[in-house]
């Protein structure tokens, strides 16, 4: 089959990138191309930072800054909205200018495996989803908590973001 049937047909599969990828077809364009992922640096009165808990596959269960990868023709400031409400059901307001620019290459790694990564600093404007706080005992994939100083199960690649923590 010659390649541009092949992409002719991969296009057939995909109805609006701009709203993301089916999961093969994101993890085959992961796989060969760097993907664009905008972080949420969030603080409370307390210099506290707000993190969610991950448990994906992709790292061990652990802390994160929410994130998330920009989709086709999607602007950088709606992704960190998006962001902001799906994972906390809040909406926030960011400086326009990115915190810090980091290129993270897992080498180990094949899906997944190259990002460019922004981090925003991000104040929250409205409450935060109440129903995904973590009280107690094991987090659940997409729990949040204010934390003192970056915690020791944080995901490996957000090491770089411990300063900031």
């Amino acid at each position: 089959m010659e390649i541009k049937k092949i992409i002719e047909l991969l296009e057939s599969l995909i109805k609006n990138p701009t709203e993301g990828l089916p999961e093969d077809i994101f993890l085959f364009v992961s796989r060969i191309t760097p993907m664009v992922n905008v972080d949420l640096l969030i603080k409370n009165e307390q210099n506290h930072t707000l993190l969610t808990w991950r448990d994906d596959g992709y790292y061990p269960p652990s802390w994160h800054i929410p994130g998330g990868i920009v989709r086709y023709k999607e602007k950088l400031s709606d992704r960190i909205n998006a962001v902001a409400a799906s994972e906390l059901g809040a909406k926030i307001k960011f400086k326009k200018e990115p915190l810090a620019i980091n290129e993270v290459i897992i080498p180990s790694r094949r899906v997944r495996g190259h990002f460019i990564c922004l981090l925003y600093e991000c104040t929250l404007i409205s409450s935060l989803d109440k129903n995904l706080k973590y009280e107690k005992g094991i987090p659940e994939p997409g729990q949040w908590a204010w934390h003192n100083g970056c915690p020791n199960n944080i995901i490996p690649v957000h090491e770089m973001y411990r300063k900031f923590i």
